[in-house]
């Protein structure tokens, strides 16, 4: 295929995953960014192109409308399809986003998002399944969710959180990002503004944005996310006080109390992603935004972190004003959370399974991160991020940096999770979110050697 003066060869690959168009949308995107592609070169059209590559035109349509939403092409009236000299901002190296599979099955994710499943007691796990299924077959929906759910999910976030909310006070959700789709439904507009921490977690920001509601960017640091910054005449303010996402700072006293502040004055909901506020490793988990200020908070928090995504099972503490707007959200679209995830955390939590698993999910990572930490520490590694979760942050100096460390990491069997991506706007910091609670203890060493030496040759 020629472009001008410039030869660019196109390979798709049938038997991948990845549909055609988004492969050829990478080539042409990558294509351009690396200089293979200059700006005003004339691409042909999509039925020359699909011609020489032996695809439907829809292949290649698809492909270029996904090129000239994000600013790389710009069509001319009567004249064709041309690289734009600057795209709107730089792009992160295209990688597999946590939560999807590799293309690479034998590739090693140290990536953030990924729960210690492997140290689910099974026969636990087999023992809830098996109690879970003797229940009798509901006759109606449970739009609240089942009432012993929520009556355990009040002891969980007693004991764990300290949040004395009753059980009526709870609802079942389907996790986190479900649960913000509900309020964004229910208790926002359109074209309402919502603020979001910068960096943050995207797939809020994209459920938000499906619903037609506008996002702000708030700055962090590593008191989380900064009060002063909110603008004004926001409805919503959603953060990770405990833990944020992904610079893994907490919010501190002040900031809280700042933002609780604001939040009564302006009248705007503070929406509280809980998503592994229980994993703290140097003191007690931080209290809850719900529990200072339950008049202006929905808390969310899912077992998708400390369990895992099997059981597709969360919750939400919120004022009653706003539970009311969700269940009439649910009634209005015939929606409820699955309760048989909600049964199985029953029967664990009913056997003091979901106690136990805690305690050794707090060892264990634990155990990893202070392993992570010496090894990057003796390298003379800066480290971002509380004694918590499961996941740190190392930061590099670039773009390129980031792009050259994620693609050799790949090369050497390991995913890791760029910076960049949190942003939804441009970035303003690049490095690498390490999560280390997916993979194996066995495999963690090796892989910190080579992670280690990676990170070491970036600062050469």
């Amino acid at each position: 295929m020629t472009t001008g003066e410039t030869a660019l060869p196109v390979r798709l690959d049938r038997e991948s995953l990845t549909p055609l168009a988004v492969q050829l949308a990478d080539t042409l995107r990558e294509s351009a960014a690396d200089g293979h592609l200059r700006g005003g070169d004339r691409l042909p059209s999509t039925r020359a192109l699909a011609r020489r590559l032996g695809v439907s035109r829809t292949v290649t349509s698809a492909a270029y409308e996904q090129l000239h939403a994000e600013g790389w092409i710009a069509g001319r009236h009567g004249s064709g399809t041309y690289v734009t000299t600057s795209p709107p901002r730089e792009r992160p190296a295209r990688q597999v986003r946590p939560g999807t599979r590799s293309e690479r099955s034998d590739l090693l994710e140290l990536v953030p998002g990924v729960p210690w499943a492997e140290g689910l007691d099974r026969a636990a796990w087999r023992r809830a399944w098996r109690a879970a299924a003797d229940a009798a077959p509901l006759s109606r929906a449970h739009r609240a969710g089942l009432p012993e759910y929520r009556a355990a999910i009040a002891e969980h976030l007693l004991r764990h959180r300290g949040l004395d909310a009753g059980a009526d006070s709870v609802l079942a959700t389907g996790g986190t990002t479900a649960a913000l789709v509900e309020l964004a439904g229910s208790v926002l507009d359109r074209d309402d503004v919502v603020a979001v921490e910068e960096p943050g977690y995207q797939r809020a920001t994209h459920a938000l944005r499906a619903a037609g509601i506008r996002v702000a960017g708030v700055p962090v640091d590593e008191e989380g996310l900064r009060p002063d910054a909110v603008p004004g005449g926001v409805r919503a303010v959603y953060c990770s006080p405990a833990h944020q996402y992904p610079m893994g700072g907490r919010l501190s006293a002040q900031r809280r109390v700042e933002l609780v502040e604001r939040a009564r004055a302006e009248d705007f909901l503070l929406i509280e992603d809980d998503y592994d506020g229980e994993l703290r490793f140097d003191v007690a988990p931080l209290p809850l935004l719900a529990a200072l200020a339950p008049d202006v908070v929905a808390h969310l928090g899912t077992t998708s972190k400390i369990l895992t995504p099997t059981l597709g099972a969360g919750w939400m503490v919120a004022p009653s004003t706003v539970t009311s707007a969700v269940l009439a959200y649910r009634e209005r679209t015939g929606t409820r959370p699955s309760p048989a995830g909600q049964r199985v955390l029953v029967e664990l939590a009913r056997h003091g399974d979901l106690g136990r698993h805690l305690r050794r999910l707090r060892r264990e990572l634990s155990e990893r991160r202070s392993m992570l930490v010496a090894a990057l520490h003796a390298a003379h590694i800066p480290v971002l991020g509380d004694d918590a979760g499961a996941h740190l942050v190392v930061e590099v100096p670039s773009a390129a940096a980031e792009r050259e460390l994620l693609t050799r990491a790949r090369e050497r069997g390991i995913l890791l999770d760029g910076l960049g991506r949190h942003f939804a706007g441009r970035p303003s910091s690049y490095g690498v979110a390490i999560g280390y609670s997916g993979c194996s203890r066995e495999a963690l060493p090796g892989a910190l050697d080579v992670l280690v030496e990676l990170l070491a040759e970036q600062r050469d």
